[in-house]
């Protein structure tokens, strides 16, 4: 009897089609968080693949800082035009208006932990009960934590010492009225596999991924892009440098990194080589040990 074999990219696609299956049967409006980074953005690849020939089911889900890159508003409307999905977007500037957040001051402000509200407030207008993220455990040590279905509260709020078990690949998406669930189909996923896999199936990514001459400011450790919303400090001058970014955010708190990584080739060739995370160079993470683990409990990403 012949035996079939699944590479390691294989596996982890099939594992990532079985979690977006499983959530589309186990409830009633998911959602795809949609940021415009390569995550999510695979994620969404993933959710073309898994209901092929049929349309991606699931609506996207963007909370728009109102400070981002334009070439990610860009791409992300560009794909929607594309895959003819539904698009909903969170408005960080509506809840500053709204009174219902208040906007950071001084040099390290940032619109990063607003989106927690943002994003709250529109799963609870949208009545979503479940949304579908690209978070990985390899990323950070609060991410670590996650399971495939993570179960928030009806305030928003994860608990990571109260999660399902999730035995033989069973998952168990029951929740009370106003409660929702987190879903996160790529989880084993590491940088390397993302990066492998994008050019394995030539998939889209904004150009910021790509090394290319950039207006940058040295802050934090991290080459800061220009823009708008930077506010110079003393002793602070614009340099151009060939950069690109290995994580997308707010354009106010994004670190590129120097790389002549012009290709997707040697994009594999440089992550291969890197000791750093890829979320070293976000000055939001470095604000304490547990900047990504209180952010999560309130609520985030």
């Amino acid at each position: 009897m012949s035996k079939y074999f699944l590479n390691y990219l294989d596996e982890l696609e099939s594992e990532a089609i079985f979690i977006l299956r499983e959530v589309w049967a186990q409830f009633e409006n998911p959602v795809i968080l949609f940021s415009g980074g390569k995550d999510s953005i695979l994620v969404t690849h993933l959710a073309k693949k898994a209901f092929y020939p049929a349309k991606i089911p699931f609506a996207l889900l963007h909370v728009d800082t109102g400070h981002n890159f334009p070439e990610t508003i860009q791409f992300r409307d560009d794909l929607v035009k594309e895959l003819g999905v539904k698009l909903i977007v969170g408005s960080v500037q509506d809840s500053i208006n709204n009174g219902r957040v208040a906007e950071e001051r001084g040099k390290n402000a940032t619109r990063n932990a607003l989106q927690i509200t943002t994003l709250l407030d529109t799963i609870e207008e949208r009545r979503i009960d479940c949304a579908i993220g690209g978070g990985r455990r390899d990323e950070e040590k609060a991410r670590a934590k996650e399971r495939f279905f993570s179960h928030r509260n009806d305030f928003g709020e994860w608990d990571p010492k109260n999660q399902r078990p999730e035995l033989w690949n069973l998952l168990n998406g029951k929740h009370f009225e106003g409660e929702h669930f987190r879903a996160f189909p790529i989880s084993n996923w590491t940088e390397m596999d993302v990066w492998n896999y994008i050019k394995r199936e030539n998939i889209k990514i904004p150009s910021l991924y790509i090394a290319h001459e950039r207006e940058v400011v040295w802050r934090s450790n991290s080459w800061i892009p220009v823009s708008e919303f930077l506010r110079l400090e003393e002793g602070e001058k614009i340099q151009k440098k060939k950069i690109r970014f290995r994580t997308l955010g707010d354009i106010t708190i994004t670190g590129g990194i120097e790389s002549e990584a012009d290709t997707l080739e040697k994009i594999v060739q440089e992550v291969s080589a890197m000791r750093k995370t890829e979320r070293g160079d976000r000055s939001d993470d470095k604000r304490s040990e547990t900047a990504m683990e209180d952010r999560k409990r309130q609520g985030y990403f």
